[in-house]
């Protein structure tokens, strides 16, 4: 068994092709999906976040709509990228939307991707502290994050508050109980995925990674993602830990599918750089007929070591089409692997 996610870039465009032309579509088409994926038995929503960019980009606000309108689905971020956060006021509003959701938050984190700007979380009143790169600074904020979401206090009560305070030392509210452990790491390298582990963090592996070694995409992921159960394992953590995986799987059921995305499955992995520094491997998409990609998918070694797959979908195509192509793999692909 596994658990089941879509995962959505919130694109939109006037395009005459889409069916998110404006900002307000792709909100209100993402409650309608995830209450929709909650009906056909799908276990998790989860939105990107990008800033500068025709996309979803403040997840709260939505997270918090889709919590309020569904009661058993996972809700989540793959990825927000912390360099641009404010730890304290995210704790604030992470605690907000996991009460309204009842404790489904999967809260993705990580210290960010390229941009569409040079250098965005500066516009936001960010840099870098003396010696720090920015990936460090989105560390830094991750760390006190979780020391925030940990529900301690540490700020001095004033003497003349405006409203009686409890005793002792303040912590942010609302506090929520059992979110630090739904904080999930998006890891790019093996590095990180192994700090993630030392920090009691989640695994949340993409349809890429930095290239370590030249081997296939996933067989990659999967060697990350068993160094991370190694890491998790040597600092002794009481809990298990949770680690999901990203993957384009389109089944082919009629010809509406063949005709969006029929061209797509031939590929394999590719090589190229996503940092003028950084070569990454990027995974293939898995598009063919249900048998083919049953067989083709129980070959990913990264899948069998995950314990959640995130499917990414065309949010552009609309609720009604997502629905069936989520429903496509958990009627003819999921049963035959296992999965359900």
């Amino acid at each position: 068994m596994k658990n089941i996610g879509f995962l959505s870039f919130g694109h939109w465009s006037d395009h005459p092709s889409y069916l998110t032309r404006t900002a307000g579509d792709t909100l209100l088409q993402a409650i309608d999906l995830a209450v929709a994926a909650e009906e056909i038995g799908l276990d998790g929503a989860y939105f990107r976040v990008h800033h500068f960019a025709r996309q979803l980009a403040s997840p709260f606000p939505l997270l918090s709509a889709i919590g309020a309108k569904t009661s058993k689905i996972e809700i989540g971020t793959g990825v927000i990228d912390m360099r641009y956060e404010n730890p304290l006021y995210m704790v604030e509003d992470a605690g907000a939307a996991d009460l309204i959701s009842g404790g489904r938050l999967q809260l993705g984190v990580s210290r960010g991707s390229p941009e569409q700007v040079i250098e965005g979380w500066r516009h936001f009143g960010y840099a870098p502290l003396e010696g720090e790169t920015d990936a460090d600074m989105g560390r830094r904020k991750v760390l006190e994050f979780l020391d925030k979401l940990s529900g301690k206090g540490f700020a001095q009560p004033n003497p003349n508050p405006m409203f009686p305070n409890p005793p002792g030392l303040l912590r942010l509210e609302p506090y929520s109980a059992g979110l630090r452990e739904r904080i999930w790491w998006g890891a790019a390298s093996n590095a990180t995925a192994i700090w993630a582990a030392e920090n009691a963090m989640n695994l949340q592996s993409s349809t890429l990674k930095f290239d370590e070694n030249g081997k296939p995409f996933h067989i990659q992921q999967a060697e990350q993602i068993r160094l991370y159960k190694e890491a998790w394992k040597k600092a002794g953590h009481s809990r298990e830990p949770k680690v999901s995986v990203s993957r384009s799987i389109f089944a082919l059921v009629n010809e509406q599918d063949r005709y969006y995305f029929g061209n797509q499955g031939k590929a394999g992995d590719s090589f190229g750089y996503i940092e003028a520094d950084q070569r990454a491997v990027f995974g293939k998409s898995y598009v063919a007929e249900p048998d083919v990609l049953i067989e083709e998918l129980s070959k990913d070694e990264a899948i069998q070591e995950a314990d959640t797959v995130l499917l990414t979908i065309p949010n552009t195509l609309g609720v009604d089409y997502n629905i069936h192509v989520l429903s496509s793999i958990l009627e003819h692909v999921a049963p035959a692997l296992g999965w359900r």
